[in-house]
């Protein structure tokens, strides 16, 4: 696009993590066919992975490495940054990006595991991230950060209970760290809205049903949401929050606090969608499961 000429993160190396597919896979494409950005992808799919270089074409050879890790393992960042560096490459920009959506449920029938699988992927694979790159990235005078993080951040609706809070976690590291580097490094957050992507294959069966259209029509195009994303870090851009359902989630909590979540809970609720079942179904059985493991651990 022509608004994109001259565009400060032209030519440069960036790491995507989350690159295989939905909004990360869509930056990768953007930067390198749009900005011919270096790019090295960080995704655990090589499957996903070799066909996007494909799709590249005779760029992919050219433009695009990957990398095979789990993000949510710290040893993989000291790994992949001290292969860099031994490299001698130096990335001006990490785009984190990987985030996994658990099941809508409610925050009792989370297990463990469920909750620690969620912060390990959403926000500490950030925190892991940042420890690892934010030094070697700094010796770039085009030096940036950029965290997707979500809509829940910002309002928390029943049924993502630990989605948000991980989230909101990432919000609000990457909102001090953007201060204490402020000058130094350019820190942008984005909070996108649903988008059109497969982030809801942890879901309840939903292909084909009432959930599936209703999502359809809350939802961002990928591509546009991509393109909105690479709009608001060409404008170096601290806070973006896309997508109409984001902003509608952005300025009510503003104007109305708490009230918005009272009121996207009723609206939920009386929707009757498959989605949510889990969220409104008769809880007495569990709670009281719950309330008789704490006396245990009590006693």
């Amino acid at each position: 696009m022509s608004y994109y000429a001259k565009c400060w993160f032209d030519y440069k190396t960036v790491v995507v993590s989350g690159a295989s597919s939905g909004i990360g896979k869509g930056l990768v494409k953007r930067l390198i066919n749009d900005h011919c950005c270096n790019v090295i992808g960080i995704a655990r799919n090589e499957k996903k992975m070799k066909a996007l270089v494909e799709e590249l074409g005779d760029k992919g050879d050219r433009f695009f490495t990957y990398s095979l890790f789990d993000v949510s393992v710290e040893e993989n960042w000291k790994k992949f940054a001290a292969e860099l560096e031994e490299k001698g490459i130096i990335p001006d920009i990490i785009i984190n990006n990987a985030g996994i959506l658990p099941k809508f449920d409610k925050f009792l029938n989370y297990t463990m595991d469920d909750i620690n699988k969620a912060m390990q992927i959403n926000f500490y694979s950030c925190v892991y991230s940042m420890r690892a790159m934010v030094p070697i990235i700094l010796n770039s005078p085009s030096a940036a950060l950029v965290n997707v993080a979500s809509s829940a951040a910002l309002c928390s609706l029943a049924g993502t209970s630990i989605y948000s809070a991980s989230k909101a976690a990432l919000k609000s590291m990457t909102d001090a760290v953007r201060e204490e580097y402020r000058g130094r490094l350019y820190v942008g957050l984005v909070c996108p809205g649903f988008t059109k992507t497969d982030i809801f294959h942890n879901q309840k069966e939903v292909k084909n049903s009432t959930s599936e259209k209703a999502l359809q029509m809350v939802s961002t195009d990928c591509e546009k949401m991509v393109d909105m994303i690479i709009e608001g870090m060409w404008k170096k851009k601290s806070d973006m929050v896309f997508g109409s359902d984001a902003k509608m989630m952005d300025i009510g909590t503003k104007l109305m606090g708490v009230g918005i979540p009272m009121v996207a809970n009723v609206v939920m609720k009386i929707s009757k969608l498959e989605l949510f079942e889990d969220i409104y179904s008769d809880d007495s059985d569990s709670v009281k499961a719950a309330i008789r493991a704490a006396r245990r651990n009590v006693r």
